[in-house]
């Protein structure tokens, strides 16, 4: 019986819950439809060249205006503090309008360069990506990929991942550290530099990649690439290798030495067999490999084709990038990680095989 009671509480409670959902959808609704009637109404007792000349641009030609956006300023204020900057020419039309449009609940404060001949749509939809004054602080941490860092971006709501990544694949971007890079959609991979950024929130996509490629050229600074001469590899392969004891370490004083068992595979043409460039290719990390993922075709992988993979997994830090220049000077060949982090290194296949066997 109790559990009868129960069952009808509970369906009193979901049908109220329906009730109150649906009358706030009702009530948005009817909100929308006052503010299209007043607009309408405006319009209507307008006469027409009137009502055509309050729509149209304040300006013929361009006239950029330096316009302050107050914190906390309502969606009529703006419309008021734009009527007063010659930017609109009305603020009543300017505030219906971008209500019935559903823009005006977006507006943020800060610091913006209008036109005063731009529509007022374009006018509208510029106050919604915030301006100068407003600053969103962004961390990449050390690792990321690019599909992440535009996660990250998007999540920070600046611009849309699609947007980022389209930018990263197709954007115009000199620096002499990219010459030789190839072309496509992972052609910034491992550039975009790992780090606490300020960005203005209407910052472009194409300026937000501009200011971490400018940070990565920061950082690789003369001596490195004095450095990488010396070692006969190029920026992209010291990247690529920088990328793999990033994604392979974990304890800073670990990263010399991974890098020196990689570049010892190297020198004796063994396959570098990175479980961190195998997982690159897969939708979802794996906490185990299976040996189906071992057998993915793909020059990535390194269990599969010899050398470097074609270009970095991750944006590496800077004490990964220290360790694909500077590696530790050792014998060992296999590397085998522990649960906590560290790390086993040995000689030989038989005592890698110890190893593993003791855990």
């Amino acid at each position: 019986m109790d559990t009868r009671q129960n069952l009808a509480t509970a369906e009193m409670g979901t049908r109220a819950r329906r009730r109150r959902t649906g009358e706030r959808a009702k009530g948005n609704r009817v909100k929308r439809l006052v503010v299209l009637l007043v607009f309408l109404t405006v319009l209507c007792i307008l006469p027409f060249p009137l009502m055509n000349y309050y729509l149209k641009p304040y300006a013929a030609e361009s006239r950029p205006v330096e316009v302050e956006i107050p914190m906390g300023s309502s969606p009529y204020a703006v419309a008021q503090i734009l009527a007063d900057k010659k930017v609109i020419r009305h603020p009543k039309v300017f505030y219906y309008y971008t209500r019935l449009k559903g823009i005006s609940p977006q507006f943020k404060a800060g610091t913006y360069t209008l036109d005063a001949a731009w529509p007022m749509e374009q006018i509208a939809v510029a106050l919604t990506r915030g301006g100068r004054g407003a600053v969103v602080t962004v961390t990449i941490p050390e690792g990321f990929d690019l599909e992440q860092i535009a996660a990250r971006i998007a999540a920070a709501n600046l611009v849309s991942r699609e947007e980022f990544l389209q930018a990263a694949a197709h954007g115009e971007f000199h620096y002499e550290f990219l010459n030789g890079v190839p072309e496509g959609d992972k052609r910034l991979e491992g550039f975009l530099f790992p780090d606490t950024y300020q960005f203005a929130a209407g910052a472009t996509a194409e300026e937000i990649i501009h200011k971490m490629l400018k940070r990565f050229g920061e950082v690789y600074h003369e001596d490195y690439r004095r450095r990488a001469q010396e070692l006969g590899l190029s920026t992209l392969e010291v990247v690529t290798m920088a990328s793999l004891v990033e994604k392979e370490a974990k304890l800073d004083e670990e990263r010399a030495m991974i890098a020196g068992v990689f570049y010892n595979r190297l020198k004796k043409n063994w396959k570098l067999e990175s479980c961190a460039t195998v997982q690159y290719l897969l939708d979802e990390p794996k906490e185990v490999l299976l040996y189906e993922d071992l057998e993915i075709d793909s020059p990535y992988n390194t269990y599969k084709y010899y050398g470097l993979p074609p270009g970095p997994i991750a944006s590496p830090g800077r004490a990964s990038l220290e360790a694909a220049l500077y590696p530790a000077e050792v014998d060992y060949m296999f590397f085998r990680a522990n649960p906590d982090g560290s790390h086993v290194f040995s000689r030989t296949l038989a005592e890698h095989n110890r190893a593993g066997a003791s855990k």
